[in-house]
């Protein structure tokens, strides 16, 4: 096996099966690797979009030091009533006691359907990381042939995925 970029049209892509011979192979196979590295990109936006629903959007200005620092102000005086209010409604309603007066409503309240709905996208995004991860060292050993066109298919359909993939990011 050579260890420099060539541009011939046979090479054996992955498995034994996939033996390209001749200019019409290879155009096909550097199709299926461009779609295979398109849907890697898209794999990468809709796990950023899944990991958006499961944790909340991130922060655009987070800070290392402290948890609790935010980057906005803190409200007006004239809110603050209407807060102090909000928070102690809360706590009346999340106490124990009033949480023991219907027990049998217990197994379906929101926090649980919450939780249960957590845990399957995050088994979701494990999946969607799974394939991803998989499907990047494919594209890695199909790269390590060091078929010119093949390289070339694995990053024109990097640069489509990245064209067509990251506008859909700002529209979740």
């Amino acid at each position: 096996m050579s260890m420099h970029f060539e541009a011939s049209s046979s090479v054996t892509l992955l498995f034994d099966f996939w033996d390209v011979h001749g200019p019409a192979g290879m155009v096909l196979s550097v199709f299926v690797v461009l779609m295979f590295t398109l849907f890697y990109e898209l794999l990468k936006v809709l796990k950023v979009e899944l990991s958006d629903r499961l944790h909340g959007p991130a922060s655009p200005f987070p800070s290392p030091f402290t948890p609790q620092a935010t980057c906005f102000p803190p409200p007006p005086p004239c809110l603050l009533p209407q807060l102090e209010y909000h928070e102690s409604n809360s706590a009346i309603v999340s106490s124990p006691s009033e949480s023991s007066l219907n027990p049998s409503d217990s197994a379906n309240t929101p926090a649980a359907n919450t939780n249960w709905k957590r845990w399957l996208l995050h088994g979701l995004q494990t999946l969607l990381h799974t394939t991803q991860v998989t499907l990047g060292y494919l594209l890695m050993l199909c790269v390590m042939t060091y078929n010119i066109w093949i390289f070339l298919g694995v990053i024109m359909g990097s640069v489509l995925g990245y064209f067509l993939a990251f506008p859909l990011l700002s529209k979740v």
